[in-house]
């Protein structure tokens, strides 16, 4: 049983989000992107953006709480990748706060998330991880089961830098 309550995202959530996103960022990609990239990140941005897409639910949003804290996020909808099936999901984002790394966060949001996906009638998930984050490689293939889907890298541009990423893929079951 997790520590760890998840629920769908509230306008009021649309600042912890932002600031978990742009904390998680900066920590997490702290050796493969550009420090100027990550400083342009705001949570003032981000909170924009989340507001709109927890109003519109595009994507789903779902939380993670311990007490009254919010420390993760998973946003999931159908797939955005051209030529996809209608029963084809993708998770568009998950991110917890660093310091609540590797305490089941992920797992309790990928659950939630799991589960609003069949709700829609999906079968198969797919989300896309850049190649060098070693640490969610290892969450999303060991811990949530997800395989690389091969080929499937593309380029995207992170300000100065051009880094790959991945599609990973797993049936919804």
């Amino acid at each position: 049983m997790s520590s760890y309550s998840v629920r769908p995202a509230l306008a009021r959530d649309a600042k912890a989000i932002a600031e978990i996103h742009v904390a998680t960022w900066q920590a997490a990609y702290k050796d493969l992107m550009p420090a100027e990239y990550l400083d342009s990140m705001t949570v003032e941005k981000r909170q924009a953006y989340w507001r709109e897409a927890i109003e519109y639910s595009e994507p789903q949003l779902l939380v993670a709480a311990k007490g009254d804290q919010l420390v993760g996020f998973v946003g999931f909808d159908r797939s955005r990748d051209p030529k996809t099936r209608s029963t084809v999901g993708e998770i568009w984002a998950l991110y917890v706060a660093p310091h609540h790394w590797r305490q089941g966060v992920g797992l309790a949001l990928w659950d939630g998330a799991r589960d609003g996906l069949k709700d829609e009638g999906c079968t198969q998930v797919t989300l896309w991880v850049l190649l060098r984050n070693e640490r969610a490689l290892e969450f999303f293939e060991h811990g949530a089961g997800f395989k690389r889907e091969m080929p499937s890298l593309k380029t995207v541009d992170f300000g100065s830098v051009k880094l790959e990423e991945l599609r990973l893929k797993r049936a919804l079951d």
